[in-house]
């Protein structure tokens, strides 16, 4: 039935010239960073307590990660259920360290090796991360901008040691690494000087670049951020300064869809930014009216943020990794809500007769533009992406979600 449907659609979009044997050949080569984080509510191993420093993870439901072992077999479960071969997404506090107190300016890849055994034994990258919160040496919300230059030190010791980690990633796994840094430095009330701390983080960013790394094997990329809890009125690392730095250190930039003021899309700032960089990373999320990271959901701006992808042709300069964490329901549901929202959303896009749509709005053939995208809306795209999961060995529709709830029975309700 999968295949006569899909038959189906296949010449109703052949009929816009639209092959959707390519779109499918094109969604397949994408690989998702998908987040660990969202197992454990970003607590990682070190038992500091949980998130802090601005960011929170609201619920309680049953069944949260609480080792190495537990994280990945969770992992495991999100993957039977997504299409496709993809990436992990670390912190840096998630290193396996048997029990040893490790100090995160101290962090060596061998704390990572259980993570690139799992990597390999699944045809899985693995993208990493700086963890610059949830620590005693963020201190008054500072971190690479600190007056103090021993907290500074620490912190570029610390973004250091996560560079060399994600090049032994991608030395060891045959694909690059991106190791992004975003710090949670800002004040809640507004400042007396603003150029002072972003002087200071520049200058710790030039620290952490100066040490040479194979960019064969990683990537650097910076994040920024508009605003966020503890620091409403002045973030350090904002847009304009990690735009900048970028472009003159030839980095990377990262762009945080919950990272901007509510009425900004970062959908519209994606042909902006491919004009002028080779490459771009995204960190996919659903945010509600402050930097909340909800789970992806299949709406407007995501599919628009696809289509601004596709419609640059860039599936191959924009690395999509997903951010976003919720305990207050399954945790494994959410993993598979958001990811396959994320490749939906890019299959819709796939599917979409887009030189002729760029065609009508060149010749200022507005109504039939308008026409044409509404009438899209009602084509069989869920048709395509039910013949892409069964193409995969993954439930179509919701018959992943069984799954979850078995899964929930058998392990998470016994943690």
């Amino acid at each position: 039935m999968v295949k006569e449907r899909y038959l189906q659609a296949k010449k109703i979009y052949a009929d816009i010239g639209v092959d959707t044997d390519e779109a499918i050949k094109r969604l397949e080569k994408v690989k998702i960073s998908i987040h660990c984080w969202q197992g454990d509510d970003i607590g990682g191993f070190e038992g500091f307590g949980g998130a802090s420093g601005g960011i929170a993870v609201t619920g309680n439901y049953r069944g949260k990660a609480r080792t190495p072992e537990e994280l990945m077999a969770d992992i495991d479960e999100v993957l039977k259920l997504v299409p496709g071969k993809h990436k992990i997404n670390l912190h840096s506090i998630y290193a396996v360290t048997n029990g040893e107190k490790v100090e995160r300016n101290k962090l060596k890849p061998e704390h990572f090796k259980k993570w690139v055994e799992f990597a390999k034994e699944r045809g899985l990258g693995l993208d990493f991360n700086p963890t610059l919160f949830s620590h005693p040496m963020v201190v008054d919300g500072l971190t690479l901008s600190h007056p103090d230059k021993k907290v500074r030190d620490f912190w570029i010791e610390h973004c250091k040691c996560c560079r060399k980690i994600a090049e032994y990633f991608g030395r060891e796994l045959g694909q690059p690494s991106l190791c992004n840094i975003w710090i949670p430095d800002g004040y809640k009330n507004i400042p007396a000087d603003r150029l002072g701390p972003r002087r200071r983080l520049k200058e710790s960013l030039d620290e952490i670049f100066s040490q040479p790394v194979d960019k064969r094997y990683v990537t650097d990329s910076v994040e920024s951020k508009f605003f966020g809890m503890g620091v409403e009125s002045y973030t350090v690392g904002s847009h304009e300064f990690y735009m900048n730095y970028a472009a003159k250190n030839n980095l990377m930039y990262l762009l945080d869809m919950g990272h901007f003021h509510p009425s900004e899309t970062v959908s519209d700032k994606i042909s902006s930014m491919l004009l002028f960089s080779d490459k771009l990373a995204l960190h996919v999320t659903h945010p509600v009216h402050w930097d909340s990271d909800h789970v992806v959901l299949f709406d407007d701006e995501l599919k628009e943020l696809s289509k601004e992808i596709v419609c640059c042709g860039a599936l191959d300069r924009v690395i999509i990794g997903l951010d976003f964490f919720d305990a207050s329901i399954n945790r494994i549901a959410a993993w598979v809500i958001g990811t396959r929202n994320m490749q939906k959303a890019l299959l819709y896009a796939l599917l979409m007769p887009n030189d002729k749509l760029k065609q009508m709005q060149d010749e200022a053939n507005f109504g039939d533009l308008m026409a044409a995208n509404e009438e899209l809306k009602s084509y069989p795209f869920s048709d395509v992406w039910d013949y892409f999961c069964e193409s995969n060995n993954v439930p179509i529709r919701g018959g992943w979600l069984g799954e979850v709830k078995q899964y929930e029975k058998d392990v998470l309700s016994k943690r």
